[in-house]
Protein backbone atom coordinates (compact mmCIF):
# COMPACT_ATOMS: atom_id res chain seq x y z
CA UNK A 1 0.00 0.00 0.00
CA UNK A 2 1.83 3.41 -0.86
CA UNK A 3 1.07 6.73 0.78
CA UNK A 4 0.57 7.29 4.70
CA UNK A 5 -2.72 8.15 5.62
CA UNK A 6 -3.17 11.78 7.27
CA UNK A 7 -5.62 12.22 9.64
CA UNK A 8 -6.38 15.98 10.86
CA UNK A 9 -8.72 16.84 13.80
CA UNK A 10 -9.37 20.25 15.66
CA UNK A 11 -7.28 17.92 18.96
CA UNK A 12 -5.39 15.42 18.61
CA UNK A 13 -6.34 12.71 20.88
CA UNK A 14 -3.93 9.81 20.41
CA UNK A 15 -3.40 7.99 23.17
CA UNK A 16 -0.05 8.15 24.73
CA UNK A 17 -0.23 4.72 26.49
CA UNK A 18 -2.44 2.42 24.22
CA UNK A 19 -2.65 0.12 27.00
CA UNK A 20 -3.78 2.39 29.41
CA UNK A 21 -7.90 1.78 28.73
CA UNK A 22 -8.94 5.11 29.01
CA UNK A 23 -8.91 6.63 25.97
CA UNK A 24 -12.47 6.55 23.48
CA UNK A 25 -12.65 3.70 21.01
CA UNK A 26 -12.69 7.05 18.19
CA UNK A 27 -8.87 7.67 18.90
CA UNK A 28 -7.97 4.15 19.38
CA UNK A 29 -9.39 3.28 15.93
CA UNK A 30 -7.89 6.36 14.50
CA UNK A 31 -4.62 5.45 15.90
CA UNK A 32 -4.43 1.57 14.70
CA UNK A 33 -5.41 3.10 11.51
CA UNK A 34 -2.38 5.48 11.37
CA UNK A 35 0.36 2.87 12.97
CA UNK A 36 -1.47 -0.04 10.22
CA UNK A 37 -1.21 2.57 7.24
CA UNK A 38 1.61 4.81 8.61
CA UNK A 39 0.61 8.14 8.92
CA UNK A 40 0.31 10.98 10.77
CA UNK A 41 -2.61 12.41 12.86
CA UNK A 42 -2.15 16.59 12.43
CA UNK A 43 -4.57 19.19 15.08
CA UNK A 44 -4.22 22.06 17.24
CA UNK A 45 -2.14 21.44 20.27
CA UNK A 46 -5.25 22.78 22.81
CA UNK A 47 -1.76 25.45 24.09
CA UNK A 48 -2.08 28.98 22.98
CA UNK A 49 0.88 30.93 22.00
CA UNK A 50 1.60 35.13 22.19
CA UNK A 51 2.38 35.05 18.75
CA UNK A 52 1.61 32.74 15.66
CA UNK A 53 4.12 30.44 14.32
CA UNK A 54 3.16 28.56 11.23
CA UNK A 55 5.29 25.13 12.23
CA UNK A 56 4.30 21.96 14.32
CA UNK A 57 5.56 20.07 17.15
CA UNK A 58 6.16 16.57 15.78
CA UNK A 59 5.91 14.03 18.79
CA UNK A 60 5.34 10.21 19.44
CA UNK A 61 2.09 8.98 21.07
CA UNK A 62 2.14 5.17 21.78
CA UNK A 63 3.66 4.47 17.90
CA UNK A 64 1.91 7.23 16.19
CA UNK A 65 3.16 10.77 15.22
CA UNK A 66 1.36 13.60 15.95
CA UNK A 67 2.12 17.62 14.22
CA UNK A 68 0.57 19.84 17.28
CA UNK A 69 -0.24 23.78 15.91
CA UNK A 70 0.08 26.12 18.68
CA UNK A 71 -3.26 28.70 18.08
CA UNK A 72 -3.43 32.41 19.29
CA UNK A 73 -5.47 33.36 22.19
CA UNK A 74 -7.92 35.35 19.99
CA UNK A 75 -7.98 31.88 17.33
CA UNK A 76 -9.45 29.86 19.98
CA UNK A 77 -11.85 32.60 21.26
CA UNK A 78 -13.17 33.07 17.40
CA UNK A 79 -12.23 30.05 15.91
CA UNK A 80 -13.33 27.31 18.75
CA UNK A 81 -15.11 29.16 21.30
CA UNK A 82 -17.25 31.19 18.95
CA UNK A 83 -17.92 29.85 15.78
CA UNK A 84 -17.20 26.24 16.23
CA UNK A 85 -18.89 25.73 19.27
CA UNK A 86 -21.52 28.76 19.49
CA UNK A 87 -22.61 28.75 15.71
CA UNK A 88 -22.09 25.55 14.56
CA UNK A 89 -22.53 23.09 17.09
CA UNK A 90 -26.30 24.61 17.89
CA UNK A 91 -27.20 25.07 14.18
CA UNK A 92 -26.65 21.84 13.75
CA UNK A 93 -27.93 20.28 16.70
CA UNK A 94 -31.07 22.17 15.55
CA UNK A 95 -30.84 25.20 18.14
CA UNK A 96 -31.30 28.43 16.13
CA UNK A 97 -32.20 29.68 19.28
CA UNK A 98 -28.86 29.28 20.92
CA UNK A 99 -26.77 29.87 17.54
CA UNK A 100 -24.49 33.44 18.03
CA UNK A 101 -24.37 35.08 14.22
CA UNK A 102 -20.80 37.23 14.83
CA UNK A 103 -18.99 38.51 12.40
CA UNK A 104 -15.91 38.23 14.22
CA UNK A 105 -16.25 34.00 15.01
CA UNK A 106 -16.73 33.65 11.26
CA UNK A 107 -13.36 35.22 10.32
CA UNK A 108 -11.58 34.12 12.59
CA UNK A 109 -13.06 30.28 11.79
CA UNK A 110 -11.55 30.88 8.04
CA UNK A 111 -8.20 32.66 9.39
CA UNK A 112 -7.65 30.16 11.57
CA UNK A 113 -8.39 27.09 8.83
CA UNK A 114 -6.32 28.84 6.56
CA UNK A 115 -3.33 28.68 9.40
CA UNK A 116 -3.68 24.71 9.76
CA UNK A 117 -3.45 24.64 5.88
CA UNK A 118 -0.49 26.62 5.53
CA UNK A 119 1.41 24.36 8.22
CA UNK A 120 0.02 21.08 7.14
CA UNK A 121 0.72 21.78 3.37
CA UNK A 122 4.57 21.50 4.06
CA UNK A 123 3.96 18.40 5.40
CA UNK A 124 1.82 16.26 2.60
CA UNK A 125 3.70 14.01 0.54
CA UNK A 126 1.80 13.59 -3.16
CA UNK A 127 0.87 10.18 -2.05
CA UNK A 128 -0.61 10.70 1.14
CA UNK A 129 -4.46 10.05 2.00
CA UNK A 130 -6.15 13.04 4.03
CA UNK A 131 -8.82 12.49 6.28
CA UNK A 132 -10.47 15.82 7.70
CA UNK A 133 -12.56 15.42 10.76
CA UNK A 134 -15.81 17.90 11.94
CA UNK A 135 -17.14 20.54 11.98
CA UNK A 136 -14.07 22.69 13.24
CA UNK A 137 -12.71 21.96 9.72
CA UNK A 138 -15.16 22.36 7.03
CA UNK A 139 -13.25 24.45 4.86
CA UNK A 140 -9.72 23.05 5.01
CA UNK A 141 -10.17 21.03 1.98
CA UNK A 142 -10.44 24.80 0.28
CA UNK A 143 -7.60 25.98 1.74
CA UNK A 144 -5.27 23.06 1.11
CA UNK A 145 -6.12 23.14 -2.62
CA UNK A 146 -5.38 27.14 -2.69
CA UNK A 147 -1.86 25.96 -1.52
CA UNK A 148 -1.28 23.48 -4.35
CA UNK A 149 -2.26 20.08 -2.57
CA UNK A 150 -3.93 17.46 -5.06
CA UNK A 151 -4.20 14.62 -2.90
CA UNK A 152 -7.51 12.78 -2.14
CA UNK A 153 -8.94 14.30 0.95
CA UNK A 154 -12.25 13.40 2.56
CA UNK A 155 -14.22 14.40 5.30
CA UNK A 156 -16.31 12.62 7.91
CA UNK A 157 -18.74 14.98 9.69
CA UNK A 158 -19.41 13.27 13.52
CA UNK A 159 -22.70 15.76 13.94
CA UNK A 160 -26.06 16.14 12.27
CA UNK A 161 -26.18 17.78 9.48
CA UNK A 162 -29.35 21.01 9.94
CA UNK A 163 -32.30 21.00 7.64
CA UNK A 164 -32.06 23.42 5.00
CA UNK A 165 -34.62 25.88 6.35
CA UNK A 166 -32.18 26.19 9.58
CA UNK A 167 -28.84 26.14 7.43
CA UNK A 168 -30.08 29.22 5.57
CA UNK A 169 -30.04 31.11 9.16
CA UNK A 170 -26.40 31.24 8.66
CA UNK A 171 -24.51 33.79 7.13
CA UNK A 172 -22.21 32.79 4.46
CA UNK A 173 -24.04 29.34 4.42
CA UNK A 174 -23.47 29.13 0.56
CA UNK A 175 -19.43 29.97 0.99
CA UNK A 176 -19.26 27.33 3.60
CA UNK A 177 -20.76 24.76 1.59
CA UNK A 178 -19.51 25.40 -1.62
CA UNK A 179 -15.83 25.07 0.30
CA UNK A 180 -16.73 21.83 0.84
CA UNK A 181 -16.81 21.19 -2.82
CA UNK A 182 -12.87 20.92 -2.77
CA UNK A 183 -12.93 17.62 -0.85
CA UNK A 184 -13.36 14.36 -2.90
CA UNK A 185 -15.48 12.37 -0.52
CA UNK A 186 -17.89 13.69 1.99
CA UNK A 187 -19.01 10.89 4.61
CA UNK A 188 -22.30 11.07 6.81
CA UNK A 189 -23.33 8.92 10.28
CA UNK A 190 -26.70 8.49 8.62
CA UNK A 191 -28.62 8.30 5.67
CA UNK A 192 -30.81 11.25 7.09
CA UNK A 193 -28.09 13.43 7.87
CA UNK A 194 -26.64 12.39 3.82
CA UNK A 195 -30.36 13.29 2.78
CA UNK A 196 -30.54 16.97 4.46
CA UNK A 197 -27.06 17.98 2.76
CA UNK A 198 -28.07 16.41 -0.65
CA UNK A 199 -31.61 18.93 -0.34
CA UNK A 200 -29.78 21.65 0.40
CA UNK A 201 -27.76 21.00 -2.41
CA UNK A 202 -30.37 20.39 -4.99
CA UNK A 203 -32.57 23.02 -3.14
CA UNK A 204 -31.12 26.39 -2.60
CA UNK A 205 -31.71 28.62 -5.47
CA UNK A 206 -28.16 29.63 -5.10
CA UNK A 207 -26.80 26.63 -5.26
CA UNK A 208 -28.65 25.25 -8.16
CA UNK A 209 -26.50 21.67 -7.79
CA UNK A 210 -27.52 18.49 -9.66
CA UNK A 211 -27.93 15.21 -7.89
CA UNK A 212 -25.81 12.22 -9.57
CA UNK A 213 -26.38 8.20 -9.40
CA UNK A 214 -24.40 6.70 -6.23
CA UNK A 215 -24.88 9.30 -4.29
CA UNK A 216 -22.63 12.09 -6.26
CA UNK A 217 -23.31 15.75 -6.18
CA UNK A 218 -22.33 18.36 -8.66
CA UNK A 219 -22.31 22.23 -7.58
CA UNK A 220 -20.36 24.98 -8.01
CA UNK A 221 -18.40 23.31 -11.51
CA UNK A 222 -17.40 20.47 -8.96
CA UNK A 223 -18.58 17.56 -8.34
CA UNK A 224 -17.91 15.29 -4.93
CA UNK A 225 -18.58 11.80 -3.54
CA UNK A 226 -21.01 11.21 -0.80
CA UNK A 227 -21.82 8.71 1.36
CA UNK A 228 -22.90 6.79 4.58
CA UNK A 229 -20.24 5.39 7.10
CA UNK A 230 -22.10 4.67 10.26
CA UNK A 231 -19.40 5.31 13.16
CA UNK A 232 -18.98 1.82 15.17
CA UNK A 233 -17.07 1.25 18.94
CA UNK A 234 -14.15 -0.91 19.02
CA UNK A 235 -15.98 -4.31 20.35
CA UNK A 236 -13.07 -6.08 20.66
CA UNK A 237 -11.03 -3.37 23.09
CA UNK A 238 -14.62 -2.56 24.93
CA UNK A 239 -15.19 -6.57 25.82
CA UNK A 240 -11.50 -6.70 26.73
CA UNK A 241 -12.35 -3.18 29.55
CA UNK A 242 -15.55 -4.71 30.56
CA UNK A 243 -13.70 -8.39 31.79
CA UNK A 244 -10.69 -6.19 33.26
CA UNK A 245 -9.64 -6.09 36.84
CA UNK A 246 -10.89 -2.23 37.22
CA UNK A 247 -13.86 -3.00 34.96
CA UNK A 248 -15.03 -6.27 37.21
CA UNK A 249 -14.40 -4.16 40.18
CA UNK A 250 -16.62 -1.06 39.69
CA UNK A 251 -18.91 -3.82 38.37
CA UNK A 252 -18.83 -5.45 41.50
CA UNK A 253 -18.77 -1.86 43.68
CA UNK A 254 -22.39 -0.84 41.68
CA UNK A 255 -24.30 -3.97 42.15
CA UNK A 256 -23.07 -3.73 45.87
CA UNK A 257 -23.93 0.02 46.00
CA UNK A 258 -27.17 -0.38 44.67
CA UNK A 259 -28.57 -2.91 47.20
CA UNK A 260 -30.30 -4.98 44.99
CA UNK A 261 -32.27 -2.13 43.25
CA UNK A 262 -32.83 -1.71 39.71
CA UNK A 263 -29.67 0.50 38.15
CA UNK A 264 -30.76 3.03 35.47
CA UNK A 265 -27.91 4.55 33.83
CA UNK A 266 -27.20 7.89 31.82
CA UNK A 267 -23.78 8.72 30.62
CA UNK A 268 -23.90 12.10 28.69
CA UNK A 269 -21.19 15.09 28.14
CA UNK A 270 -22.88 18.09 29.51
CA UNK A 271 -24.31 19.04 26.05
CA UNK A 272 -28.06 21.07 25.85
CA UNK A 273 -28.31 18.61 22.61
CA UNK A 274 -28.33 15.43 25.30
CA UNK A 275 -31.71 16.22 26.56
CA UNK A 276 -30.76 15.63 30.32
CA UNK A 277 -33.69 18.08 31.55
CA UNK A 278 -35.81 16.30 29.53
CA UNK A 279 -34.71 12.96 30.62
CA UNK A 280 -34.95 13.85 34.68
CA UNK A 281 -38.32 15.40 34.22
CA UNK A 282 -38.94 11.93 32.11
CA UNK A 283 -37.67 9.93 35.23
CA UNK A 284 -39.27 11.65 37.53
CA UNK A 285 -42.51 11.53 35.43
CA UNK A 286 -42.19 7.60 36.11
CA UNK A 287 -41.96 8.28 39.73
CA UNK A 288 -44.85 10.04 40.30
CA UNK A 289 -46.94 7.57 38.03
CA UNK A 290 -45.38 4.57 39.52
CA UNK A 291 -44.97 5.11 43.64
CA UNK A 292 -44.85 1.35 44.42
CA UNK A 293 -41.46 1.59 42.03
CA UNK A 294 -39.79 4.00 43.42
CA UNK A 295 -37.48 2.50 45.86
CA UNK A 296 -36.77 0.05 43.49
CA UNK A 297 -35.01 1.83 41.14
CA UNK A 298 -31.87 4.51 41.22
CA UNK A 299 -30.60 6.90 38.18
CA UNK A 300 -26.97 7.49 37.82
CA UNK A 301 -26.35 9.79 35.46
CA UNK A 302 -22.84 11.07 34.92
CA UNK A 303 -22.44 14.09 33.13
CA UNK A 304 -18.75 15.58 32.70
CA UNK A 305 -18.51 18.98 32.08
CA UNK A 306 -17.22 20.40 28.92
CA UNK A 307 -17.14 23.94 27.14
CA UNK A 308 -17.57 25.42 30.94
CA UNK A 309 -16.44 28.82 29.15
CA UNK A 310 -19.54 29.02 26.88
CA UNK A 311 -22.95 30.80 28.72
CA UNK A 312 -25.30 27.97 27.23
CA UNK A 313 -23.10 25.34 29.19
CA UNK A 314 -22.61 27.40 32.28
CA UNK A 315 -26.80 27.60 31.94
CA UNK A 316 -27.49 24.21 31.61
CA UNK A 317 -25.37 23.26 34.27
CA UNK A 318 -27.29 25.56 36.97
CA UNK A 319 -30.13 24.19 35.65
CA UNK A 320 -29.40 20.52 36.13
CA UNK A 321 -27.87 20.79 39.64
CA UNK A 322 -31.17 22.32 40.35
CA UNK A 323 -33.42 19.94 38.90
CA UNK A 324 -31.62 16.68 40.66
CA UNK A 325 -31.50 18.40 43.60
CA UNK A 326 -35.27 19.09 43.27
CA UNK A 327 -36.14 16.07 42.28
CA UNK A 328 -34.04 14.51 45.05
CA UNK A 329 -35.46 16.60 47.75
CA UNK A 330 -38.89 15.74 47.14
CA UNK A 331 -39.03 11.97 46.56
CA UNK A 332 -35.51 11.03 48.40
CA UNK A 333 -36.28 8.21 51.47
CA UNK A 334 -33.91 8.40 54.85
CA UNK A 335 -32.22 4.99 53.19
CA UNK A 336 -32.85 6.05 49.34
CA UNK A 337 -32.55 9.09 47.04
CA UNK A 338 -33.61 8.73 43.41
CA UNK A 339 -30.89 9.93 41.73
CA UNK A 340 -27.12 10.12 41.68
CA UNK A 341 -25.73 12.96 39.74
CA UNK A 342 -22.30 12.85 39.01
CA UNK A 343 -20.24 15.90 37.43
CA UNK A 344 -16.52 13.68 36.41
CA UNK A 345 -15.21 11.94 33.85
CA UNK A 346 -14.37 7.73 34.24
CA UNK A 347 -12.29 5.45 32.58
CA UNK A 348 -13.36 3.17 29.61
CA UNK A 349 -13.29 0.00 31.89
CA UNK A 350 -15.28 1.81 34.82
CA UNK A 351 -17.93 2.70 32.73
CA UNK A 352 -18.36 -0.71 31.16
CA UNK A 353 -18.54 -2.11 34.74
CA UNK A 354 -21.28 0.52 35.12
CA UNK A 355 -23.22 -0.59 32.08
CA UNK A 356 -22.75 -4.34 32.66
CA UNK A 357 -24.22 -3.33 36.42
CA UNK A 358 -27.77 -0.91 34.95
CA UNK A 359 -30.89 -2.56 34.15
CA UNK A 360 -31.55 -0.14 31.83
CA UNK A 361 -29.72 2.63 29.74
CA UNK A 362 -31.35 6.00 29.23
CA UNK A 363 -29.47 7.23 25.90
CA UNK A 364 -32.10 10.03 24.81
CA UNK A 365 -30.62 12.98 23.42
CA UNK A 366 -32.57 15.64 21.30
CA UNK A 367 -30.31 15.14 18.14
CA UNK A 368 -27.29 13.42 17.78
CA UNK A 369 -25.18 11.99 14.74
CA UNK A 370 -24.53 8.80 15.83
CA UNK A 371 -24.40 8.21 19.95
CA UNK A 372 -21.79 5.65 20.98
CA UNK A 373 -22.82 5.20 24.37
CA UNK A 374 -25.96 3.52 23.01
CA UNK A 375 -23.67 0.81 21.47
CA UNK A 376 -20.93 0.29 24.52
CA UNK A 377 -24.13 -0.45 26.39
CA UNK A 378 -25.31 -3.16 24.52
CA UNK A 379 -21.87 -4.75 24.30
CA UNK A 380 -21.40 -4.52 28.68
CA UNK A 381 -23.97 -6.49 28.61
CA UNK A 382 -24.70 -10.46 30.43
CA UNK A 383 -26.11 -12.10 27.63
CA UNK A 384 -27.68 -14.29 29.78
CA UNK A 385 -29.44 -11.69 31.79
CA UNK A 386 -29.04 -8.19 29.64
CA UNK A 387 -30.40 -4.55 30.44
CA UNK A 388 -32.82 -2.89 28.43
CA UNK A 389 -31.63 0.27 26.16
CA UNK A 390 -33.76 3.17 25.63
CA UNK A 391 -33.02 5.35 22.69
CA UNK A 392 -34.22 8.47 21.54
CA UNK A 393 -35.56 8.41 17.87
CA UNK A 394 -33.61 11.68 17.23
CA UNK A 395 -30.14 9.87 17.67
CA UNK A 396 -28.55 8.33 14.51
CA UNK A 397 -28.00 5.12 16.52
CA UNK A 398 -31.56 4.81 15.89
CA UNK A 399 -31.22 4.25 12.28
CA UNK A 400 -29.61 0.95 13.05
CA UNK A 401 -30.79 -0.04 16.92
CA UNK A 402 -34.51 -0.39 15.68
CA UNK A 403 -34.97 -3.38 18.79
CA UNK A 404 -33.67 -0.92 21.18
CA UNK A 405 -37.17 1.04 23.03
CA UNK A 406 -37.28 3.84 20.91
CA UNK A 407 -39.06 7.22 22.49
CA UNK A 408 -39.53 10.86 21.96
CA UNK A 409 -37.46 12.20 24.21
CA UNK A 410 -39.54 15.72 24.37
CA UNK A 411 -42.60 13.65 25.90
CA UNK A 412 -42.24 13.11 29.78
CA UNK A 413 -45.03 10.77 29.67
CA UNK A 414 -43.34 8.77 26.92
CA UNK A 415 -39.67 8.81 28.44
CA UNK A 416 -41.37 7.18 31.71
CA UNK A 417 -43.64 4.84 29.96
CA UNK A 418 -40.45 3.51 28.35
CA UNK A 419 -39.14 3.22 31.94
CA UNK A 420 -41.61 1.25 33.06
CA UNK A 421 -41.54 -1.23 30.21
CA UNK A 422 -38.02 -1.76 30.36
CA UNK A 423 -38.08 -2.27 34.20
CA UNK A 424 -40.79 -4.86 33.66
CA UNK A 425 -39.63 -7.02 29.89
CA UNK A 426 -39.61 -10.78 30.50
CA UNK A 427 -36.32 -11.89 30.39
CA UNK A 428 -36.77 -13.35 26.98
CA UNK A 429 -37.74 -10.53 25.13
CA UNK A 430 -34.74 -8.54 26.85
CA UNK A 431 -32.69 -11.46 25.35
CA UNK A 432 -34.32 -11.45 21.67
CA UNK A 433 -33.74 -7.51 22.09
CA UNK A 434 -29.64 -7.56 23.55
CA UNK A 435 -28.93 -10.27 20.45
CA UNK A 436 -30.24 -8.26 17.76
CA UNK A 437 -28.76 -5.38 19.02
CA UNK A 438 -25.35 -6.99 19.49
CA UNK A 439 -25.29 -8.42 15.69
CA UNK A 440 -25.29 -4.85 14.83
CA UNK A 441 -22.64 -3.58 17.20
CA UNK A 442 -20.53 -6.24 15.57
CA UNK A 443 -21.52 -5.65 11.74
CA UNK A 444 -20.90 -1.68 12.41
CA UNK A 445 -17.35 -2.14 14.59
CA UNK A 446 -14.96 0.92 14.34
CA UNK A 447 -12.68 -0.71 12.26
CA UNK A 448 -15.16 -1.39 9.63
CA UNK A 449 -16.56 2.36 9.61
CA UNK A 450 -12.49 3.35 9.08
CA UNK A 451 -11.47 0.88 6.50
CA UNK A 452 -14.68 1.23 4.39
CA UNK A 453 -13.91 5.05 4.66
CA UNK A 454 -10.34 4.81 3.89
CA UNK A 455 -11.06 2.50 0.75
CA UNK A 456 -13.81 4.55 -0.51
CA UNK A 457 -11.48 6.94 -0.53
CA UNK A 458 -8.62 5.90 -2.27
CA UNK A 459 -11.39 4.84 -4.70
CA UNK A 460 -12.40 8.23 -5.80
CA UNK A 461 -10.65 9.40 -9.18
CA UNK A 462 -7.66 12.04 -7.79
CA UNK A 463 -8.74 15.83 -9.41
CA UNK A 464 -7.00 16.16 -12.91
CA UNK A 465 -3.89 18.64 -12.62
CA UNK A 466 -6.46 21.18 -14.94
CA UNK A 467 -9.08 21.09 -12.58
CA UNK A 468 -6.77 21.59 -9.12
CA UNK A 469 -4.99 24.42 -10.54
CA UNK A 470 -8.48 25.71 -11.60
CA UNK A 471 -8.75 25.32 -7.59
CA UNK A 472 -5.94 26.51 -6.59
CA UNK A 473 -6.92 29.79 -8.48
CA UNK A 474 -10.37 30.14 -7.31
Amino acid sequence: MTGRLIVVSNRVSAPKDPAAGSAGGLAMALSAALRKYEGLWFGWSGETTDHWKPEAKIENRGGVTVALVDLEAQDVDEYYNGYANKTLWPLFHHRVDLTAYERSYGEGYERTNARFAEVLAPLIRPDDLIWVHDYHMLPLARDLRRLGIRNRIGFFLHTPWPARQLLVTLPHHRRLVESMFDYDLIGFHTREWLDLFRDYVASEPSVNGRLLPNDALEAFGRTVQTGVFPIGIDVEGFEQARNSQLGARTYDRMMASTAFRNLIVGVDRLDYSKGLEQRLLGYEQFLETHPSMRSEVLLLQVTPISRDEVDAYQDIRGRLDALAGRINGEYAEMDWQPIRYLNRTYRRDQLAGIYRAARVALVTPLRDGMNLVAKEFVAAQNPEDPGVLILSRFAGAAEQMGEALLVNPFSREELSDAIHRALTLPLAERRRKWEALMQVVRDTDVSTWRDDFVATLRSVARPSDDDGAERAAA
